[in-house]
């Protein structure tokens, strides 16, 4: 069997797909328009064993006899900087850049953010309050990381609005499993990129206390980012860190509301948001699958073979969901503990834009309890809808009703 994952089926409760999975066929064969045919892992320790097996190449060429179209001339830039990232490399390149970037984007720079970020939420709440009835996603979970990503890259005043709608059609467009809808827009692409190249060179000319500064600054042993390593950089931050807080609120919140005694144990007791925040890392999955691995060699995994040069994907969300793991793993408990879950990957590919998740996540849900703690669906729950997306999970959009 070849599951689809853009079946009906599959998008409406990819759980009950993934469970059933995991007891009859934890290494499943499935296609995607993007990597064609693959096999995916569901069980948790299939999971973990592939993402920290060197045998499991993240760059593709390596089993196709050097062949890969990403890399071929007739590929625009904006394209090659997305799909060259180092998410899609192997040490030792992996860890030069890795370096390289740790130097320009530190702990304390995101920790320097946490009054931005209160603030920002603020002011989104303020305007949502006014409506009638508010939509988290348009309202909150979407404009509170954009903002924030803004202010952090550096980018000036004037240009704030320009980049947030290139950003708006780039992450709408970077989330989709349809190459036509990459293809179709090309032109937004180009000019995101032209947008960055200008930012970095702009920085350059005047240096300033900002992410891309950092960046350009960063040096270990007289090495540094190149032009074309930096945007790939700027374009991996906004895809992976973004969407992971967009979804990480959104569905975190559905979640609480889900389970309203949760949501009133955590409103009136704000120590447990850590807590709470990684038990919605776990059982919301804001990302289902991560990029993919390719098998440099046969390789027996618990008893089943993996063929040299298949593509594996490992489906994080189906780990974290694993019962021979997790006790009760389809409980949702803002107070579990020990929470090995895996939304952020594992190893060295684990994801740089962790910390600041997490922060906004930790940020936007104390303002949003503290201010309205008794916030209920203003659509009936089974007219919520999540986007067609097997990838990265989210919500459509989540009309609420504030009330304080």
């Amino acid at each position: 069997m070849v599951l689809n994952l853009t079946s009906n089926a599959f998008l409406n409760d990819p759980y009950a797909v993934y469970a059933q999975l995991r007891v009859s066929e934890p290494i499943t064969p499935i296609e995607q328009p993007i990597f064609g045919k693959a096999l995916m892992l569901t069980r948790y320790n299939d999971v973990v064993a592939v993402l920290k097996d060197t045998r499991f190449s993240n760059e593709r060429h390596k089993v196709t006899d050097g062949r890969d179209w990403t890399k071929s001339w007739w590929v625009p830039s904006a394209f090659r900087s997305l799909l060259n990232s180092m998410a899609l490399m192997d040490d030792p390149h992996h860890a030069r850049l890795r370096n390289l970037v740790h130097k320009g984007f530190t702990p304390r720079m995101t920790q320097q953010m946490e009054s931005q970020i209160e603030k920002v939420s603020h002011t989104l709440l303020d305007q949502a309050a006014e409506k009638q009835t508010a939509d988290l996603m348009a309202d909150f979970a979407l404009p509170l990381p954009l903002t924030i990503i803004s202010e952090m890259m550096g980018v000036p005043h004037q240009d704030r609005r320009k980049f947030q709608q290139l950003m708006k059609k780039f992450l709408m467009v970077g989330t989709s499993t349809n190459p036509l809808t990459l293809l179709a827009q090309l032109p937004n692409f180009l000019t995101l990129n032209h947008f960055f190249r200008d930012l970095i060179a702009l920085r350059q000319r005047d240096p300033q206390n900002d992410l891309i500064t950092s960046l350009i600054q960063a040096e270990e042993q007289g090495d540094t980012l190149s032009e074309h390593e930096l945007v790939a950089m700027l374009f991996l931050l906004l895809l992976a860190g973004h969407e992971t807080t967009v979804n990480l609120i959104g569905s975190g919140t559905l979640a609480l509301l889900d389970h309203p005694e949760q949501l009133k144990r955590l409103s009136s007791d704000l120590s447990l948001l850590d807590d709470a925040i990684e038990e919605m890392l776990r059982f919301t999955n804001p990302v289902h699958q991560i990029a993919p691995r390719y098998a440099l060699e046969d390789v027996d995994l618990y008893g089943r073979r993996i063929p040299k040069g298949s593509t594996v994907m490992a489906g994080i969300a189906s780990a974290n969901r694993d019962e021979t793991v997790f006790k009760d793993a389809d409980t949702f408990d803002i107070t579990r503990n020990p929470n090995r879950h895996v939304a952020f990957g594992l190893g060295i590919h684990y994801c740089l834009g962790a910390p600041l998740a997490r922060l906004e996540a930790k940020v936007a849900f104390t303002v949003l309890l503290t201010r309205f703690p008794n916030s209920k669906l203003a659509i009936a729950r089974e007219k919520i809808e999540w986007r067609r997306n097997p990838v990265l999970r989210g919500l459509k959009s989540l009309p609420l009703q504030f009330n304080t």
